[in-house]
């Protein structure tokens, strides 16, 4: 295919990647050279062995004492989650999971400390990859960072990229915005890249979730991720065009191609600042029923994304982001500025808090456990419970952050109301160990829990009576309803969001709510999803929770919507088993 174009064909290349952040983008390509570098395998003789750790030891600490200036001199107008993903990465080089399993491969298996390093990072990976939470999967991606890193600390170069300059000089001076074409874009990269003509980032590796996708939506920037081997086909200086919706890439484009790409540009344009309008308007629809937005969020700087999106709240704040790619959790102390900032940054607005959800295939020290199914293991909430000088000491953190207001704690892989009375008595330990010490904290905090589980949507009431809200996680809802792993090729196709049986369980949860005044939200993808906002309004949802860049696409839907006509026509199909037909919502 490259091979066409380089010829002077005309033929046009189009490639597929994930679409991270919306927007469409026309211009030039800066390829970013690869950062991996060739790793010397040799082994030592045994008397260097103590020489050999210290050489690498001195190399980790190096390259996390650079990232910690980075941190410490980021300029004003720097995104603010970039101080966070460079703490995340000098966390890292500093868990004793890295550095002593490497210097173990050292000392026994008398590897260099480059084949030392690249192997445990191997293995690393490898653990974070089988988690069933996309989030934490993602986080592979910066162990390989770090290590790419530190390999060049000890090749003797500098772990610093060539200044973005040296990229590609030639395009300094031309008309088209840039587009960084890349294989992996690390935290330290995007610093780097802060300030430039970018249009678009487009990248090899990564997921929604990576970091690259996580600093471009914080900067409003579109991009499309897990594109393959862009890298390998693009060349410095060729017209692209990136469209962050759909993740599809177009390689010198004809035309009359690139022209319907700048009508569509332009058009996106225009509906964005059309939506920026409706920031401070209510959530109401047309026939005066108020809805709730609130925002999803995986890193306390993301709260304030969501106060500029306009979000009633956090509905979902994910707290692995403490405990990942470390040995030992995060203490009481730490974890507790963590949940507070976001509290006193929503400045009275509720912040839901999700509690600890690692998978049963890899525990916080590291070591992988054996399980025949890790998605039905001790996960989630069956961790916590079984390990509760854990739980408590995150349990006692969200109290105190309670102290400076609304704080919502959430129970994830609830499916037994033996786990919700055990984590009130654990709420109720964590107090009394507060109290004992004279430690402030916050009295009036409600407890929900996570519906994902089929047994708890069927079985609702008991749960709905015992629990201040409920919140509807339709991503796991839908996989263990159908049994799908979503992330299988080979079944992905049948995971179904529409599926009558995920429909009728999630109106099953929103009516027992609705009896009994309890709030129900949805925070799986399916609250983002625009294309589904006037279903689930017609399922009764009155709280969404989404990613703070998808609340104004949805609160225009609402705004448009009639609910009562809605009741009635989604109804009708649950009664009759049928699927619902989504563009007749909208007539």
């Amino acid at each position: 295919m490259r091979a066409d174009v380089a010829a002077g064909s005309g033929a046009m290349l189009c490639l597929q990647g994930q679409g991270a952040v919306k927007g469409i983008a026309i211009g030039q390509a800066v390829v970013m050279s690869a950062t991996a570098l060739e790793v010397a395998h040799y082994r030592i003789q045994p008397d260097d062995v103590q020489a050999e750790c210290d050489r690498l030891r001195t190399a980790l600490a190096a390259t996390s004492q650079e990232l910690q200036d980075m941190v410490g001199n980021l300029p004003d107008d720097a995104p603010r989650e970039l101080g966070a993903l460079l703490t995340v990465h000098s966390m890292l080089l500093d868990d004793p999971t890295l550095s002593e399993q490497a210097c173990e491969l050292v000392s026994q298996r008398h590897y260099n400390a480059e084949w030392a390093l690249t192997t445990q990072g191997q293995i690393l990976g490898e653990q974070f990859s089988a988690m069933e939470d996309e989030y934490l999967r993602e986080r592979g991606g910066d162990i390989r960072q770090v290590i790419e890193r530190v390999l060049r600390v000890l090749s003797g170069s500098s772990a610093l990229l060539p200044p973005l300059g040296a990229i590609a000089p030639e395009l300094a001076g031309a008309d088209d915005s840039l587009i960084v074409v890349a294989r992996d874009i690390s935290p330290a990269d995007m610093l780097r890249l802060r300030g430039g003509r970018f249009g678009a980032f487009l990248t090899d590796l990564g997921g929604a979730t990576s970091h690259t996708a996580i600093v471009a939506r914080s900067m409003n920037v579109p991009a499309v991720v897990g594109a393959g081997n862009v890298r390998a086909l693009v060349r410095d200086g060729d017209l692209l065009i990136a469209d962050g919706a759909t993740g599809m890439v177009l390689v010198n484009p004809s035309c009359q191609v690139l022209d319907e790409y700048r009508r569509r540009q332009a058009a996106f344009v225009a509906e964005r600042a059309e939506l920026a309008s409706l920031r401070d308007a209510p959530a109401v629809t047309l026939d005066g029923v108020h809805i709730e937005l609130h925002a999803n969020i995986e890193l306390p700087e993301e709260a304030v994304a969501a106060l500029a999106a306009g979000a009633d709240g956090i509905g979902l704040f994910r707290s692995e982001f403490l405990f990942m790619g470390r040995r030992d959790p995060p203490g009481e102390d730490e974890q507790y500025q963590a949940y507070a900032s976001v509290v006193r940054t929503m400045a009275g607005r509720p912040v839901t808090i999700r509690t600890l959800d690692l998978g049963s295939d890899k525990n916080l020290d590291g070591e992988a456990t054996v399980a025949v199914n890790p998605a039905l293991g001790q996960r989630a909430i069956r961790y916590c419970l079984a390990n509760p000088a854990l739980f408590g000491t995150q349990l006692r953190a969200l109290l105190r952050a309670a102290w400076h207001g609304p704080v919502r704690i959430l129970i994830p892989m609830v499916s037994n109301m033996s786990e919700v009375h055990a984590t009130r008595e654990a709420l109720e330990v964590a107090r009394r160990e507060l109290e004992a010490r004279g430690a402030s904290y916050g009295h009036d905090i409600q407890l929900g829990a996570m519906v994902e589980v089929p047994a708890i949507a069927i079985a609702i009431d008991p749960f709905v009576e015992c629990l201040d809200f409920l919140s509807i996680g339709t991503n796991d809802l839908i996989q263990y309803t159908l049994a799908i792993d979503r992330s299988d090729r080979n079944v992905g196709d049948l995971y179904d969001p529409m599926h009558p049986a995920v429909l009728r369980l999630i109106a099953n949860t929103i009516n027992a709510g609705e009896r009994v005044g309890k709030p129900v939200a949805v925070c799986g993808e399916m609250a983002g999803d625009a294309n589904m906002t006037r279903m689930l309004l017609g399922l009764g949802l009155k709280e969404f929770s989404m990613h703070p860049q998808q609340l104004l696409d949805v609160k225009k839907e609402i705004r448009r919507a009639h609910t009562h006509a809605l009741h009635v026509k989604v109804a009708s199909a649950l009664n009759r088993a049928e699927r619902i037909d989504l563009a007749g919502l909208a007539g």
